[in-house]
């Protein structure tokens, strides 16, 4: 198993044992980034945000901005839901950059982590 699939496993599985909050994840590639809110008692997302939507795709690339976006619409989402307090699931990343700023905008939205 690779180092990145280790710590992602490690990440995931110091969460599901020590929290019973529902689950923000955060998925990254080259291009795009994706943020599911997870209930893993039933294994169904709760709400979904992604760089690939219309009302973010649209927006210019500036620093970070697309990031800020998505956590903000992430935070809309699961709050019509009934969802406030999740715990963040980085994966394998780290918690710098485009990551970072998706959690912080998330937070300030409104979401409690």
């Amino acid at each position: 198993m690779q180092t990145k699939e280790k710590r992602k496993l490690r990440n995931r599985i110091k969460i599901k044992k020590n929290s019973k909050r529902n689950r923000m994840s955060v998925f990254k590639s080259n291009k795009y980034i994706y943020v599911q809110i997870i209930d893993d008692n039933t294994g169904k997302t709760i709400a979904s945000a992604s760089s690939l939507e219309k009302e973010v795709k649209s927006e210019k690339k500036i620093k970070f901005s697309i990031e800020e976006k998505i956590g903000n619409l992430i935070a809309k989402r699961s709050i019509e839901k009934g969802v406030k307090k999740v715990v963040f699931d980085k994966g394998s990343y780290a918690y710098h950059g485009k990551v970072k700023a998706l959690a912080e905008s998330a937070r300030k939205s409104g979401l409690d982590f």
